[in-house]
């Protein structure tokens, strides 16, 4: 039996999470989760938020960080820590999971406000809704007309990566854990089907490329 990967599409921390099972071989279904209504999930993980993987073994893991750890434990080989970068790999990915996604995430969010409301004006409500409960009334309005200083942000804080992927194929040369959390916050700007990342980003492009490819065989590439 196949584990179940329960997600929703846009979301960088499922997008990370499929290619963390897909670099372990892990053969997976994808459960897209109806916005509205989430009772599978439910079911499956006793709460409301992606990414949840059953495994096979019927054990259930939600967080994105604790089923890159439960997987690096159950399948240690491709391993996600590099010899000696375990300890970078892991603050680099926390780092991008809590604090560089406050920086991509708004240029995500016209896209979508428009996915969810093509699937019903009472799944659009409910995107809309939540959100601005989070930051406040007016927030997804004000942030979409806010594009260009959006941008600005995410060039400053993409740049260092833009930088040292110009010297080597993964962040620390080898793939490993920070490089799916980096994968999955570049989602953000391709979840529609259409690469957003700034052309003259050449280097975060074509590492998106890279990862975007890998299976349960480490790629090999030259730097």
């Amino acid at each position: 039996m196949a584990a179940k990967l329960y997600q929703f599409l846009g979301s960088p921390f499922c997008a990370k999470v499929r290619k963390l099972l897909a670099f372990k071989g892990v053969e997976f279904e994808v459960v897209e989760v109806d916005y509205l209504e989430r009772k599978e999930l439910l079911l499956a993980s006793g709460q409301l938020t992606v990414p949840a993987v059953t495994l096979d073994n019927g054990e259930t893991i939600v967080d994105s960080a604790r089923i890159a750890m439960r997987l690096e434990e159950l399948y240690p080989e491709p391993t996600i820590f590099p010899a000696g970068w375990r300890g970078m790999h892991v603050a680099l990915a926390d780092y991008i999971d809590n604090h560089l996604e406050e920086k991509v995430y708004p240029l995500a969010l016209a896209d979508e406000l428009a996915y969810y409301s093509k699937q019903g004006a009472d799944r659009g409500a409910l995107w809309r809704f939540i959100r601005e409960r989070k930051f406040g009334k007016g927030f997804v309005d004000r942030t979409i007309a806010d594009q260009s200083a959006n941008w600005e942000r995410f060039r400053n804080a993409l740049a260092p990566f833009e930088e040292q992927l110009g010297n080597v194929p993964f962040l620390t040369g080898r793939i490993g854990l920070a490089d799916f959390a980096l994968y999955g916050q570049l989602f953000y700007l391709a979840f529609t089907g259409d690469l957003k990342i700034p052309a003259e980003m050449k280097n975060l492009r074509a590492f998106f490329g890279r990862v975007e490819r890998i299976s349960s065989i480490v790629e090999e590439t030259g730097s």
